[in-house]
């Protein structure tokens, strides 16, 4: 559903976006994660064809950016960082003014008014002026206002940034609910719990992509797989039983619990089980240790050792 292929973006001597090679698939709803700066809003702009690629290309719904501007911008929605949207004008009037600009036929406008304002939960506030609602109101306007016109890829431009925790909660769970309609979704967010939750495959971006994948498979690839067990107390004894069983790699003790780095867990954990009973280690539970897309992040972008 989107390409891009080589997409640069210059601003005089400035390199904003730097040789981006990518793809996401239609359904998919995938995450671009980055500090500041980055380049991401920049990104999501040349694809929404409000800006133009430097070099390089891009296409979206099998349409090329800079050369398909028009049939790209009535099959994508975008919500940016700043809603835009008309204080003077009611949320109904709002939205229908936005779904004219697309040529939706009257029924359909209705219908998807409606249909927006109720699963966002602002149906009954259609009439207020969007001047009096409050910024997780407008963001949510926005949201309906980004989908009136049924877009086949949605653009969501940090889609919680500033709404306080009861809001942004309503934003994701409706983005959630778009995921189940298979939508394509494009979301730049700093929010990395936000990122865990709601995206399939994540692009770590710093001018140029420094990693991408699903949230495991962004884990897998900086850090050997480690069984957590917990144990009531941890003697020589069991350090040893488990150092000598083939695939373990490294056992650390910390207090009552034993980090081991080992390959091929589902093979090896029943023996490292075993090997603690016979040693007469007392075990509590065993885990996997899970990092966590925010280690992840610090680790790839340098904010600190993970």
């Amino acid at each position: 559903m989107i390409e891009l292929e080589g997409l640069t973006r210059k601003f005089g001597e400035l390199i904003a976006v730097d040789n981006l090679t990518f793809a996401v698939g239609e359904g998919e709803v995938f995450g671009l994660l980055g500090p500041n700066g980055a380049g991401k809003t920049t990104t999501v702009r040349m694809l929404c064809c409000l800006i133009r690629p430097t070099s390089g290309k891009a296409f979206v719904g099998g349409f090329e950016v800079g050369k398909d501007s028009l049939k790209i911008r009535e099959i994508v929605g975008l919500l940016p960082e700043n809603p835009g949207l008309y204080d003077e004008l009611s949320a109904y009037r709002n939205l229908d003014f936005f779904a004219k600009l697309y040529d939706v036929p009257e029924k359909k406008r209705k219908e998807n008014i409606e249909y927006f304002l109720r699963m966002l939960d602002l149906w009954n506030r259609k009439d207020e002026l969007v001047g009096t609602f409050s910024k997780g109101m407008k963001q949510k306007i926005a949201i309906a206002r980004a989908l009136v016109h049924e877009p086949k890829v949605l653009f969501l431009d940090e889609p919680t940034a500033g709404l306080d925790p009861e809001a942004a909660m309503v934003v994701r769970e409706f983005i959630l609910e778009l995921k189940k309609e298979r939508r394509t979704i494009f979301i730049c967010t700093h929010n990395l719990d936000e990122a865990e939750k709601l995206c399939d495959r994540i692009a770590i971006l710093n001018h140029r992509v420094v990693a991408m994948g699903s949230p495991a498979e962004l884990e897998r690839g900086l850090w050997e797989k480690t069984t957590v067990v917990h144990l009531r107390s941890v003697n020589e004894n069991i350090l040893k039983a488990i150092e000598g069983i083939e695939g373990v790699r490294k056992v650390e003790a910390i207090e009552n619990k034993l980090l081991i780095n080992v390959d091929e867990p589902e093979m090896r954990n029943p023996l490292i089980v075993r090997a603690i009973v016979n040693a007469g280690g007392e075990i509590e539970f065993v885990t996997e240790l899970k990092r966590g897309l925010e280690e992840v992040y610090m680790r790839l972008i340098g904010g600190k050792n993970a």
